[in-house]
């Protein structure tokens, strides 16, 4: 069953979720989460100000957080982050607009387009609701880490429904293809997850570690890390060899593929997003955090799981996508 324009909107609601998780790794990177202290407005207002003095003179306390006096005001770290709730609402709208695309598919075969379509907008939801408490808990850092895998989350859900929905096309793709690589390619992106969870054990740490020492001082900032910054450099070689094996893998069986030359650029693709992500991190390390590069090495790393994702979902489509005839379902033994 095809619906083009489920896939387009789908598919645009999937970019633009990734260009949120990269706004939002600028927004932290800038230190600008709490550029707007109140939510769902900013400042009391749905157009932010511009300069200090369309605020009150004491809005220090009058939008207090916690109990406790807000920063001075920076217009430029207002900005970034009205920007980002901006953006957040407008995925909002893509993902109505999908689940209200996955309505016809809810009497078929593929009902679960419309049940990932509607997960979706629930965990959209959720994703807004704690976008509220990042604000209200002065970007707890349990709640800020909820709030990126949740948007991990909604990724997968998109990029299933997505295939779900082409089933047709992908049915044309021979499982074998990929078969023998496809445990490798769970296994690196596990892997992935994990160091993208320990990187936001380190973004906490750098995060403590600037309020002592001033973005001035950013060069000593690595020298004060923790632990938890050398089990995350030590765990990039894992992500690194694992994602060399698996392209190793992926050369024995390049005749395989292609004859199919977008799979075997989509396979090869998560490789290269490690690579750039790599490379990012020891700069980082090596450079003084430069502020710039902490989203693009956020960013990449989500790119390469969500890709890996999607290739599983090729890979298994046969038992991921039997049709289902929700009108001959019976629950006899």
């Amino acid at each position: 069953m095809s619906n083009p324009f489920f896939t387009r909107v789908c598919f645009i609601t999937l970019v633009a979720v990734y260009l949120l998780i990269l706004v939002g790794g600028i927004v932290r990177s800038t230190g600008s989460g709490m550029g707007c202290p109140d939510w769902p407005k900013c400042f009391g207002s749905w157009i932010p100000p511009t300069q200090l003095s369309q605020l009150p003179p004491d809005y220090k306390t009058k939008f207090m957080v916690q109990g406790k006096e807000i920063a001075d005001f920076d217009a430029f770290k207002t900005w970034v982050e009205y920007l980002n709730r901006l953006l957040g609402v407008l995925i909002g709208f893509l993902i109505i607009i999908t689940f209200i695309a996955s309505f016809r598919f809810f009497n078929s075969g593929y009902r679960s387009v419309f049940l990932l379509s509607g997960s979706a907008f629930i965990l959209v939801v959720l994703q807004g609701w704690l976008g509220a408490k990042v604000v209200s808990t002065d970007l707890a850092v349990s709640v800020i880490t909820l709030h990126m895998f949740l948007a991990i989350l909604i990724l997968f859900v998109l990029i299933l429904a997505f295939l779900k929905a082409n089933q047709a096309y992908i049915e044309k793709i021979n499982p074998q293809q990929l078969t023998t690589i496809a445990p490798w390619i769970v296994l690196a992106g596990s892997i992935t997850l994990i160091q993208i969870f320990l990187g936001t054990q380190v973004r906490q740490s750098i995060d403590e570690v600037s309020k002592s020492f001033a973005a001035a001082y950013r060069d000593k900032w690595i020298g004060q890390l923790g632990i938890e910054f050398y089990i995350h450099r030590s765990f990039s070689w894992l992500v690194m060899f694992s994602h060399l094996y698996v392209a190793y893998l992926i050369y024995k069986i390049k005749s395989n593929l292609l004859n199919t030359p977008w799979l075997y650029n989509l396979v090869r693709s998560p490789l290269i997003c490690i690579v750039i992500e790599i490379v990012t991190g020891v700069w980082m390390a090596y450079g003084s955090v430069p502020a710039f590069l902490q989203p693009i090495h956020l960013f990449f790393a989500v790119l390469a799981v969500g890709i890996q994702f999607g290739l599983i979902c090729i890979t298994y489509h046969t038992k991921l996508f039997a049709p289902i005839d929700t009108r001959t379902i019976s629950l006899a033994p």
